[in-house]
């Protein structure tokens, strides 16, 4: 389903290209004056140049990325021992891809960011965590609902929308608080109790139960990836806060794809009730580790809003 995003994808790049304001123009000074004197005196543009706005692009280092995640996400879906160079791949890839990136002066990814950020480090790894967990109950329940329950498509989205409101309205309701810790505390706990729940589901689960399931798992997702998203603007250096940004997004997008993994994995032979057991557990041993990485920072108990 997701192939829908490359024709939206190849649209956006036409429809940019052609509807987008074009590059302002800088005075391009003679080869026979000094700068003082680079100005076009005619006023007619003539002179000028499109001032350069797209940076490099860093197709060796989205390559050698792109390897390191299929190689790894291949192998994660379905490990076998006969796949052993699959990983040794991803491994080689990740070494040619850090490599490159911390040489280049535009890289596809600032791995600079990561550099002495201890606090900065923990908020990317419970990004990863987090939505690890919420993509893998969003993949993974849906197709249980569908395959495991018996439902409809259209029932299973009807019982995914408790989901979705509860994490809309507990972001309303606590998006304006500075509690990070806070946050990633009660998030954490409510993960936990939700991918417990998970445990207690079978073919003939009542539909409020499976519906109080989903709004359950909401609450993290109104919780935790606002307060990360706070922390990340404490933390990260001003001077490189927009690649620490898109650092943060990368993150929540390496545990969708882990997400998937674990989903192929325990979804062998369809998503039966045996293996969303089984995915449950594996959610529950990332939120409980979540809850870990947020109790033992310290850094969160110090974070001050930032001035503008």
């Amino acid at each position: 389903i997701f192939l829908v995003n490359v024709p939206l994808s190849l649209a956006c790049l036409v429809l940019g290209a052609l509807r987008l304001p074009k590059a302002p123009k800088v005075a391009r000074a003679p080869k026979s004056v000094g700068v003082a004197e680079a100005t076009d005196d005619r006023g007619d543009g003539a002179g000028d140049v499109p001032a350069p706005v797209a940076r490099g692009i860093d197709l060796p280092g989205m390559a050698l990325f792109a390897a390191l995640l299929v190689a790894l996400m291949v192998f994660l879906m379905k490990p076998r021992a006969e796949d052993w160079y699959l990983p040794v791949l991803a491994l080689l890839a990740g070494a040619a891809f850090a490599r490159r990136e911390l040489r280049v002066p535009e890289p596809f990814i600032d791995l600079r960011v990561l550099g002495g950020n201890g606090p900065l480090l923990a908020t990317f790894l419970r990004q990863f965590l987090n939505y690890t967990t919420a993509y893998a109950f969003l993949y993974g329940f849906t197709q249980w609902l569908e395959e495991g329950r018996g439902l409809h498509a259209a029932a299973a989205g009807l019982v995914l929308l408790p989901l979705s409101l509860s994490g809309l309205l507990v972001s309303a309701i606590t998006g304006r608080r500075e509690a990070v810790r806070g946050k990633l505390v009660v998030g954490s706990l409510v993960q936990i109790a939700g991918c417990a729940a998970m445990l207690t589901l079978h073919a003939g689960s009542a539909m409020w139960l499976l519906a109080a399931v989903g709004a359950l798992m909401g609450v993290p997702q109104g919780l935790n990836g606002l307060a990360n998203q706070n922390a990340l603007y404490r933390q990260a250096d001003p001077a490189r806060i927009a690649s620490a940004a898109g650092l943060l997004r990368t993150f929540m997008y390496l545990g969708a794809m882990a997400a998937s993994a674990a989903d192929a994995a325990f979804f062998t032979h369809g998503a039966d009730t045996g293996g969303l057991h089984h995915l449950s557990l594996f959610m529950l041993a990332g939120a409980v580790l979540l809850l870990a990485v947020t109790v033992i920072d310290r850094s969160l108990g110090t974070l001050t809003p930032r001035k503008a």
